[in-house]
């Protein structure tokens, strides 16, 4: 299964690309990690990144999709893959096409604005793992503590509410004609985020069937 998942930010992309990975045996691809692991490991793609990052500029499609590439190369990418966060504009997921990365399915989760921006102002993030928590809907077992490092859970500034509305505006502009262009191959498919994870996890899985039995 090579899948895509599309959303707004704080739709629950990232916790259910956990739980897909988890049960499908399929890695999850996410930008921001290997972005920094390519430039940590100084990839050639990853020291052109650098070289962007260091300048205080913008890393250029091309960039992005080389490291993508490097990653898709690797052994556990075999049986396929979910990528999280990429592609985030019409001409990266051209270029994508075009490099020849594969996708069998893009799953939107659909979630209201206001919606949205309740969730996130309810998030934490660890400050040492990057592990991702919820007072509501994931708390930690012990208010402020990563349950996975020990360390500290903050507040990300991307979480306010006047940033969060700032990055909804962006992916209604940018990311959110995506669904339309998959439409258009026959591979996207929409569910309906719920409040409980496993709801939504539940909703993935009927959506995916009809995919994984051409596998």
């Amino acid at each position: 299964m090579r899948l895509i998942l599309l959303g707004a930010p704080g739709a629950g992309k990232g916790t259910q690309a956990e739980i897909l990975s988890r049960l499908l045996n399929v890695p999850t691809i996410s930008t921001g990690n290997i972005l920094r692991a390519a430039m940590k490991n100084g990839t050639p793609v990853g020291l052109q990144a650098k070289a962007y990052v260091e300048s205080g500029k913008l890393v250029p499609d091309d960039v992005i999709i080389g490291i993508i590439e490097e990653r898709l190369a690797q052994p556990d990418c075999a049986n396929g893959y979910i990528l999280d966060g990429v592609p985030r504009t019409i001409p990266q997921a051209e270029a994508m096409e075009a490099k020849g990365i594969g996708v069998d399915c893009a799953l939107s989760i659909e979630v209201e604005d206001d919606v949205i921006v309740r969730r996130m102002g309810g998030r934490r993030t660890c400050r040492d793992c990057s592990q991702t928590f919820h007072v509501e809907n994931n708390p930690p077992k012990v208010e402020g503590v990563c349950d996975f490092c020990g360390g500290e859970l903050t507040i990300r500034k991307d979480d306010a509410p006047e940033t969060v509305m700032a990055r909804l505006e962006t992916y209604h502009k940018e990311t959110e004609p995506l669904k339309a262009y998959y439409e258009s191959k026959g591979i996207l498919k929409k569910i309906v985020g719920q409040e409980e994870v496993a709801d939504t996890t539940a909703l993935v899985f009927e959506a995916l069937r009809p995919f994984e039995a051409t596998k």
